[in-house]
This record gives C-alpha cells, structure tokens and sequence, in this order.
C-alpha cells in the first residue's frame, strides 16, 4: 500500500467518526472515534488542513476551543423542492433570492444596533394584524381564565418528544422520532448514534420541563434566558462555564457573511435592551417571534443560541395558554436561510413565512390530540399544587404502596368528604401514570425518581 493510500484511509476515517458528532469534534474526539491514536498530532493536523482546504471539512473556534465538523452537516442550501413546501410571500421569495447567492456574491456586514433600537414595542409589529388573528385563531385552546401553563402540561408528554426531536434534527442530530421517544421515556440510547446526540435531545427535554413546570416564574429575562441556555448547552460546549453565561468571545456563523458583535459589553448591553423590548410587547405572537429574530442576530451565547431562541418563542405561549410551537416538519435549510435573511440583510420576511406555516401545522397537531385528551379536569386543576406536593412527598421519601397509600388518605381528610374519595382516586392514578418521562413536572430529581422506583416495584 502507497503512502497516498494510507492517507486516503486516514482521511476517510476521520470523516466517518466526524459523522457522529454534529455539535462537532475536538482532535481528542476524532482520535478516539476513528482509531488514530497511533498517528503523529502534527499529521493528523496535516489530514485535517487538507480536508479543510479541500472542502470536506469546517473548522469553529480557537486554539483549545476548536471543533471540526463534516461539511455535509453543515446547514445546506436549500432546494427548489424544498422551498415548494412553504408557501412564500413575495418578500419571502426576495429574500431567499439573495441569499442563496454565493458567499463571494454577498458582502460582509456587521451588527448593525439600529435594527432593535429603531423596533418600538407595541407601535411596530413584525406581525400584520391579519397574521395575528390568524395564530390567534389556531392556537387558542382553553379558555383564557385557565391558570397559565395548563394547556402544555396537558400535551407535556408529547410536547417533550415533538420539540426536542425537530429542534434537535434543525440542529443537525441524526436520532429517529422513535429513537426520540425511547430515550426520553425509557432512557435508552440509540444503538449508533453519537452521546452528543443523546446529551442534546435530553437537554432539551430539561428545557422544556423547565419552561412548562415553571410557567410562574419564567418569562423574558435574565433567570429564563441564561437558565434556558445553561440546560440546552449542558455538557456540549468546549468550556462548560460557557453555559448560561453571555459570551466573551468572538464567533462566526456557518455559509454566512454576517459577523456578530464581538465587544462583551455590546453584547451584555444589547441583550438587555432585547428582553426589556420583548417584555413590552404585548401580543404573545409578536413577543415569540421577536425572540426568534433578534436572539439569533445578537448570538449572545459561545453556541447554541437558535435552539434557545426556539425555547424562549413558547414562552409566551405556553403563558397564555396556547397552542406550543413545535416545529413540526419545518425544512431545516429553509429556516436557516429565513435566519440569514435576518443576519445579513435584517429582513424578516422569510423568516415569517417558515414562523407562520409552522405554527399553524404545530397547532393542528396538539388540536387533533386535545380532542382525544378531552378538555382538562376542572377537579384535578383546582387541586393541582396539593396533588403535586404530595406525590413528590411520595417519591422523595421513597414511600413504598402501603405507606403512600396512608399518606393519601391523610391528606385527602383536608378536604371536604364529598371530594375525598375523587382526589384519593386522582393521585393514585396520577402516581400509577408516572414514568421516566413525565416524573419532572413533580419536581422530582432522576435519582429520587430511580430509588424510588425500586421500592415501589418491590412494595
């Protein structure tokens, strides 16, 4: 065998083990991943300069903080049968024009501030008032005197599995909806599939709890955003105290002449005036969609900043009780050139167009499902906080069958004796129903949950 041949071999190896690591790979992942560790650093680093140069490869970051990625993974441009899916407004169509053109043919262009300082709450709407009756339609679920939150705790289940695997696969992540589920309702890892893919789509589902068990205390601020962070980039980023912290470094985006600021206290600056905007807003959908515009074109964070603005976008409507935004079947290509559209010419047209038609299918998915859930139980809404407190009593204290069993009818004397026997019955169902993917909404850590399971099946 030549050396040419070796090298080809060394070269194809290193783009294989890139395939299972979307969030891309240190050298130390590669080695590992492709059985290198008998080769020379500097060679390695001789193969991967020359897959970058030939295309094959892209490299993020700097010095210890670099990662490589296949480009193949890399957000694509889109195709003529994918943007046949959504229909596109003219300025949609405009947008899209100008930036599926070469990167050579588009200028660079930095971040311009006058973009959010010019936008006035409440005075300037990216939505028309037809665009916001129209989602107001689609996602109104529940009456509006319902607590805040009720509607999404009812589909948390499915919620979970929908949005953490769309927005993971927008990312790259190579996990079926089967897979999806297994891991999030089981924790069982795909058989293939890269940790990295595991750590992001389990991420998410901690991020989605967080937002629908927390629906009191969440909104557009600091708490929410840097904690919303934290979770979607827990154990992905090169420097862990990167999460949920503003970033401090320079950062470039992918098939983009955009450059975002790089100053720290621009971006500290700008990333308040963004939240005390958005808290301003008063339509939940224009709150939602502003966050997705205007988190992305700052990049406040080292990564992970459009998975947390598709996060943040359900804020408001899980708040107001409507229909949660999901992403379900969004074309991955077409919100990525909807983003650039936004970056590179601070037009937000495309970028509408993929947020309305994937809104209204998002709505008349969880519509469908309301109808087989029945609308929510007025006994178990009144009682929600008690329930709650007393099954995670339960968990906790590793209670066994007989002992939870007390416990309920200890608490159901409270209350008066025509609802006793109801909210016996209630709980028990409620802790009969309780499983790996549904134990967070008592606020319930997984190793109290996993002890405890073992007791109760012993019990």
């Amino acid at each position: 065998m030549t050396q040419v041949s070796t090298a080809q071999k060394e070269s194809n190896a290193i783009k294989t083990a890139l395939e299972s690591f979307p969030e891309g790979a240190s050298i130390e992942d590669i080695i590992q991943k492709a059985g290198l560790d008998y080769l020379p650093r500097r060679t390695l680093q001789r193969r991967l300069a020359k897959l970058r140069e030939i295309g094959k490869i892209e490299v993020k970051g700097k010095t210890r903080g670099v990662r490589y990625f296949l480009a193949k993974t890399i957000e694509a441009l889109p195709t003529e049968s994918t943007e046949n899916r959504i229909p596109l407004s003219n300025d949609g169509k405009d947008v899209l024009q100008v930036v599926k053109q070469p990167l050579q043919k588009r200028s660079p262009v930095g971040y311009n501030p006058l973009f959010i300082n010019n936008y006035q709450p409440n005075k300037d709407s990216y939505l028309s008032g037809t665009e916001i009756d129209k989602l107001t339609q689609l996602g109104q679920m529940v009456a509006p005197s319902q607590p805040a939150g009720t509607y999404a705790r009812d589909l948390l289940n499915r919620l979970l599995i929908d949005l953490s695997w769309n927005s993971s696969r927008m990312e790259g992540n190579t996990y079926s909806l089967l897979d999806t589920q297994r891991l999030i309702s089981f924790g069982q890892a795909a058989d293939g599939k890269s940790t990295t893919e595991a750590q992001m789509i389990l991420n998410h589902k901690d991020a989605i709890e967080f937002l629908v068990e927390s629906v009191d205390d969440i909104g557009f601020n600091r708490y929410t955003l840097l904690n919303l962070h934290a979770m979607l980039s827990n154990n992905l980023l090169p420097d862990p105290q990167a999460s949920g912290r503003l970033r401090s470094i320079a950062v470039g985006i992918h098939h983009s002449v955009y450059e975002p600021p790089a100053v720290p206290q621009m971006i500290l600056e700008v990333f308040d005036v963004m939240l005390k905007k958005c808290v301003e807003i008063e339509n939940p959908f224009e709150q939602a969609f502003f966050m997705m515009v205007h988190l992305p074109y700052l990049q406040p964070f080292d990564d992970v900043n459009k998975r947390v603005s598709r996060l943040a976008a359900n804020i408001p409507l899980v708040r107001h009780n409507l229909s949660p935004l999901s992403f379900v079947d969004v074309p991955n290509d077409l919100y990525v050139q909807g983003m650039l559209g936004v970056y590179e010419l601070n037009r937000i047209e495309l970028l509408k167009d993929v947020f309305m038609w994937a809104y209204e299918r998002s709505a008349a998915r969880y519509a469908a499902l309301q109808q087989s859930l029945g609308e929510p139980d007025a006994f178990r809404l009144k009682y929600r906080e008690t329930m709650r407190e007393l099954i995670s009593d339960i968990v906790t204290q590793t209670m066994s069958h007989q002992l939870a069993s007390e416990q309920i009818q200890v608490a159901a004397k409270s209350l008066p004796l025509n609802e006793q026997f109801r909210f016996v019955e209630a709980v028990e169902t409620e802790l009969l129903a309780l499983h790996e993917g549904n134990f967070a909404r008592y606020q319930i850590r997984p190793s109290e949950f996993h002890t405890w399971t073992r007791i109760w099946k012993q019990s």
